[in-house]
C-alpha cells in the first residue's frame, strides 16, 4: 500500500472526526467557526490528493476507485464552500437568539460528524459499512434539522427520522439479502460483503434473491435519494432545519443514498439472469420529475420550493443513470455534479434572504434586485441556472439526458422533456416575483458571504461553455464503468 495515498484517504475520515470532537469541547462562536472552514479544507485538501498520488490497495474496508473519487472531491469541496457559508449564516441566528452558544458548539460538530459520515460511505469498501456510515449521516442531519426546537422543527425532525428510518431498515434488509445470495459462492464471512471480491464472482448469485435484495435497496437507498414517493421527509426538513443543512441534504447527502444504489446497479448488471435495474430506475426518475414539477406551482415557502426542485433534478439523474450506455451515465454524472453545485448556492442565497426579510414566505418577499443587488442576482443566476438557461452547466446535462434518450427511447423523451418544461415555467414564475417588481419587506443591509454563492455559479457557467479534456476523460472512464 502506498503510504501517502493511504495517508490521505485517512485524512478524509480522521480530520472531520478530530475536529468534532474539538467542536464539542471549544467555547465562543469564532473561534468554533473557524475550526469548522479549517477542518473541511483540510479534508478537501486531502480528497484533492487522492487525484494525484498512487491510490491505496483496497482493503476489508476502505476502497478508492474512479467511481467514489467522483463523489469523494464532490462531497468535500461543497462541504468547505457550505461551512464558509456557515460562519456567516450561524453567526446572524447567534445575534438573533435564534442559537445558544451550547447549541452552536452541538451544530459544528455536528457539522463535523456528518461530513465523516458521507466520506466514510464514500470510500467503505464493506455494503455493511457503507449503511452503517449512512445511517449515522442520517441520524445527524435528522439531529440538526431539530435544532431550532421549535414545534415545527421537532415535527421536521421527527418525520425525517421515521421516514428515514423505514427507508433505512428496507436497505438493510436489502443489504442482508445481498449477502444470503452471495454466501453460497463466496462462503461466509468478509469477503461477500466487499465491493471489489462480490464484483469479481456477482455472475454466479442467485438471480432471485438479487432482484428482491435490489427491490429493497432501491426503495430503501431511494427514500433517502428523495425520490418520489419516497420524498415526504425532504420539504420539511429543508424548510425547518438550518440552511446550511439544506444545502448539504440537497447538494451532497442526497448524492451519497444514489451512490449507493449505483453501487448496487453495477453488481446486477455483471449477472446475466438478474432482473435489468434500469427501468426501475427510470421509472422512480422520471415519476419523481413530473410529480415535483407540477408541485412547484404550489409551494408558498421559498425552502420547500427548492427542496421539490432537489427531487425534480435528482429523477433526473435516476432516470439518467437508470437509461445507462456511455452517453446516459456521461449525462448523469455531469448533472449530478451540476446540481450539487448550482442548489447548494440556491440554498446560499435563500438563507440570507430568508434572515434578512425575517420570513420565508414567498408573497412577502419582493423586489430584491433592488434591495439587496447582490443577493437578487445571485438568486436570479441560479434559479436560471437550475432550470436549464444555457449557457449554463446544467443545460449541458440536460440536453445530453434529452439527447440520449431520443436516440435509445423517443417515448421516454416527450414525458422527459414536459417534466423540465413544467419545472422551468415554475421557477422562472417564481423568480421574477421574487427578484423584481416593487420591494417588499426589510431592506436592512445582509450580513451575507458572497464569495462561496458566486464561485459556484463561476464553475457551473464554466462548465456550461468549457470542460477540460481531462474532467470529460475522467467521466467518460467512470460511465463506462457504470454500465
Amino acid at each position: 500500500m502506498n503510504a501517502p495515498a493511504f495517508d490521505a484517504l485517512a485524512a478524509i475520515l480522521i480530520i472531520p472526526v478530530a475536529a468534532a470532537a474539538l467542536l464539542a469541547l471549544l467555547p465562543g462562536y469564532r473561534a468554533t467557526a473557524r475550526l469548522n472552514v479549517m477542518a473541511t479544507l483540510l479534508t478537501l485538501l486531502a480528497a484533492l490528493s487522492l487525484l494525484f498520488l498512487d491510490r491505496p490497495q483496497p482493503g476489508e474496508y476502505l476502497l478508492v476507485d474512479d467511481l467514489n473519487i467522483v463523489f469523494i472531491v464532490l462531497n468535500t469541496f461543497v462541504g468547505f464552500t457550505t461551512s464558509v457559508f456557515s460562519a456567516s449564516y450561524i453567526s446572524h441566528e447567534l445575534e438573533t437568539g435564534r442559537l445558544t452558544p451550547n447549541y452552536l458548539r452541538f451544530y459544528h460538530a455536528m457539522y463535523q460528524v456528518l461530513m465523516f459520515a458521507m466520506n466514510l460511505a464514500l470510500s467503505a469498501n464493506n455494503i455493511g459499512l457503507m449503511w452503517v456510515a449512512i445511517e449515522l449521516a442520517t441520524l445527524t442531519t435528522v439531529l440538526m434539522v431539530g435544532i431550532y426546537r421549535t414545534h415545527e422543527a421537532i415535527e421536521a425532525a421527527w418525520k425525517y427520522f421515521i421516514l428515514g428510518s423505514v427507508g433505512i431498515a428496507m436497505a438493510l434488509f436489502g443489504t442482508i439479502l445481498f449477502y444470503l445470495a452471495a454466501q453460497p459462492v463466496m462462503g461466509g464471512g468478509m469477503d461477500a460483503m466487499l465491493w471489489t471480491k462480490l464484483m469479481d464472482r456477482v455472475a454466479r448469485f442467485d438471480p432471485a434473491l438479487l432482484n428482491v435484495a435490489f427491490v429493497f435497496l432501491l426503495l430503501g437507498y431511494g427514500t433517502k435519494v428523495g425520490l418520489a414517493p419516497l420524498h415526504a421527509w425532504l420539504p420539511d426538513a429543508h424548510a425547518e432545519g438550518p440552511t446550511p443543512i439544506s444545502a448539504v441534504l440537497s447538494g451532497l447527502l442526497l448524492n451519497v443514498a444514489l451512490y449507493a444504489i449505483l453501487r448496487f446497479k453495477m453488481l446486477l448488471a455483471a449477472n446475466a439472469l438478474a432482473v435489468a435495474p434500469g427501468p426501475l430506475m427510470v421509472a422512480l426518475g422520471l415519476g419523481s420529475l413530473l410529480f415535483a414539477a407540477f408541485m412547484l406551482y404550489r409551494r408558498r415557502d421559498i425552502k420547500r420550493m427548492f427542496a421539490y426542485s432537489s427531487i425534480e433534478h435528482m429523477g433526473i439523474i435516476a432516470f439518467a443513470f437508470g437509461m445507462g450506455g456511455a452517453l446516459a451515465n456521461f449525462a448523469g454524472l455531469l448533472h449530478m455534479t451540476m446540481h450539487s453545485l448550482t442548489k447548494s448556492a440556491i440554498f446560499f442565497t435563500v438563507g440570507h434572504i430568508a434572515q434578512v426579510k425575517g420570513t420565508q414566505n414567498m408573497s412577502e418577499i419582493r423586489g430584491l434586485t433592488e434591495t439587496h443587488p447582490m443577493l437578487g442576482w445571485g438568486l436570479v443566476l441560479g434559479v436560471f441556472a437550475i432550470a436549464g438557461m444555457p449557457p449554463l452547466g446544467i443545460f449541458l446535462s440536460e440536453f445530453l439526458v434529452v439527447s440520449s434518450t431520443f436516440a435509445r427511447a423517443p417515448v421516454l423523451a416527450v414525458p422527459l422533456v414536459a417534466g423540465i418544461i413544467v419545472a422551468f415555467g415554475a421557477l422562472l414564475l417564481r423568480v421574477n416575483t421574487l427578484a423584481f417588481g416593487e420591494p417588499r419587506g426589510s431592506t436592512e443591509p445582509a450580513k451575507a458571504s458572497i464569495v462561496p454563492l458566486y464561485a459556484h455559479l463561476a464553475l457551473v457557467l464554466g462548465a456550461g461553455l468549457y470542460l477540460p479534456p481531462p474532467v470529460v476523460a475522467w467521466f467518460q472512464h467512470v460511465a463506462g464503468q457504470l454500465g
